[in-house]
């Protein structure tokens, strides 16, 4: 028997995000879902396309709703192996706030839906010139 000597492996590098600025209007939230869809499928991601883009277009209708008259960011990156991380900055320094909503309510539904989502995964940050809030996905 002969021993085989392996190269040790190269370091995996870091997977490309994928970014882009989106007026505040409703619109912009199929725009965030083809950005997101792109690249999950790039990743070879496909099982967590449907609840990225309920995620992103939730995130991207709340951005719409602050007031603000700019650009909002949207990103989808893979900061470790074990999650993806669907992310919209925008102007306001208003947070975010998980309600639940009664039954015959047809507002305040969305963050619950990107709370169950992600296993309660998410987050807000404050930031100079906003926030920023994020929903992170579970790779199994």
């Amino acid at each position: 028997m002969t021993a085989v000597e392996l190269a040790p492996a190269e370091p995996a590098l870091p997977s490309r995000p994928a970014t882009a600025s989106l007026r505040y209007r409703p619109e912009s939230a199929r725009a965030a879902r083809l950005l997101v869809r792109g690249k999950l499928k790039e990743w070879g991601l496909d099982a967590l396309v449907d609840p990225a883009e309920l995620i992103v277009t939730e995130l991207v209708s709340n951005a719409c709703k602050t007031g603000c008259l700019t650009f909002m960011q949207v990103a989808v990156r893979r900061p470790a192996p074990g999650f993806v991380r669907v992310c919209v900055r925008d102007g306001s320094p208003e947070l975010p706030v998980l309600l639940s909503a009664g039954e015959d309510q047809e507002c305040h539904r969305g963050l619950a839906l990107v709370h169950e989502l992600t296993g309660g995964r998410w987050g807000t940050t404050l930031e100079p010139w906003g926030k920023s809030v994020h929903a992170d996905l579970p790779v199994s």
